[in-house]
């Protein structure tokens, strides 16, 4: 028996092999169809997806075989994986110096017939083969031959494709781990710097009620000013903090309950000053999702009604039905609209697409990214509709939980 020796690129060879963390897993369906494929187009007993590592030859898929893996120094595939680029084809065992009193012909395994295509990583190292056995002398065709190389081409295709799932549930892993260090980073800056901005406001209330007769017009603008400041960059604050907290809202658990008792909580706890007019759903739908994700949706989007609107009486009309297994909801309003060069970019965070509301205050552009973030959580779409001077539509739509 002859002895394979190592490929000159063995070091990268095995680097390959164990960045795809398959050794010893379960075997795959998708896989076992290859083996089986290639036994039949072959017309052989047993075929392997062999893995040649350091020590061992493993088979991640086998037919016709009990056998798991043997030791590299007795396997066919350290020999074929020297030639990467072509079918190693051995015809008869017995007469091939390099096996003939090799334990897996001389035993019960009484391999008389081999042949194994390289399977290569997409940098070109060999990291193990499909292969065919038999107990009596063999040949293949060309035809067989061809469909061998087709199908061990499959198996690198799963392979690499097993790479990329591997390489994205890493990115994945480490986006959550710096997204979590975000929320902290958030909810830190939020404590540390609304403590500071209360105190701002509450100090600017002070100077104005003991002092005030001393300031003149300019210096009573300034303290004025000096507290919406406040105010703003506090909301701005709050609004980047349940931006990175939206995904907790998820966490809690699902929910049946009736859109109008949300919707008219919604309304209360907007606390609308003006004249206003609001047309809930005419049927009253029951639902059955994560109702705190859901008030948050309604809570921003109908708050933005309210807020980019300079009708003296503002209508909001709220539609919404239940069909094949989702929620339907658009909200309509009378306000000043969104120009139609930015309604694809008002859910992106931070954008703006107005200066100043109806009270005056400026956007931060982060409501509306939460808003989409979370209608996506919720299996969702939502788009938006929208005329300058007309009014604005956002449509959007929840997956009904089972």
């Amino acid at each position: 028996m002859i002895k394979a020796q190592e490929p000159e690129n063995e070091t990268a060879r095995l680097a390959s092999l164990n960045k795809l963390q398959i050794l010893d897993t379960e075997q795959e369906l998708n896989y076992d169809n290859i083996v089986q494929l290639a036994s039949f187009i072959c017309d052989v007993p047993v075929s392997l997806i062999t893995l040649v590592a350091e020590n061992k030859q493993w088979f991640k898929s086998k037919t016709g075989t009990e056998l798991s893996y043997t030791d590299r120094s007795i396997s066919f595939c350290s020999h074929a994986i020297l030639n990467p680029d072509d079918i190693m084809e051995v015809q008869d065992t017995h007469l091939d110096s390099r096996f003939y009193e090799n334990p897996l012909v001389t035993s019960d395994t009484n391999i008389r017939f081999y042949a194994g295509m390289p399977i290569k990583s997409p940098s070109g190292e060999p990291l193990g083969t499909l292969c065919v056995i038999d107990n009596k002398p063999n040949s293949l065709s060309i035809k067989q031959k061809n469909a061998l190389r087709s199908l061990a081409q499959q198996v690198e295709n799963l392979l690499d494709l097993r790479r990329k799932n591997l390489a994205l549930e890493k990115a994945k892993k480490e986006l959550g781990i710096k997204n979590n260090l975000l929320k902290e980073f958030a909810g830190t800056v939020s404590h540390d710097m609304k403590m500071p901005l209360a105190n701002i406001i509450i100090t600017s209330d002070l100077i104005k009620a003991k002092y005030g007769h001393l300031l003149d017009g300019t210096g009573l603008d300034y303290l004025s000013y000096l507290k919406q400041s406040s105010f703003r960059l506090s909301n701005y604050i709050t609004d980047i903090l349940s931006h990175y907290e939206s995904d907790t809202l998820l966490n809690t658990h699902t929910e049946n309950f009736d859109i109008q008792d949300v919707l008219e909580q919604i309304i209360d706890l907007l606390n609308i000053k003006f004249d206003c007019e609001i047309n809930l759903p005419e049927d009253n739908l029951n639902v059955h999702c994560n109702r705190a994700a859901f008030q948050q949706i309604f809570l921003n989007l109908i708050g933005n009604s309210l807020k980019y609107n300079n009708q003296e009486k503002i209508i909001i009309d709220v539609v919404a039905k239940e069909e094949n297994g989702y929620y339907h909801f658009s909200i309509a309003d009378n306000g000043i609209g969104i120009p139609e060069n930015k309604q694809e970019a008002i859910f992106e965070l931070f954008t703006i697409v107005e200066e100043a509301d109806r009270s005056g205050n400026r956007g931060n552009g982060i409501g509306l990214s939460t808003v989409k973030k979370l209608v996506a959580n919720l299996g969702g779409e939502i788009s938006v509709k929208s005329q300058v001077n007309k009014g604005t539509t956002f449509y959007f739509s929840i997956k009904r939980e089972a």
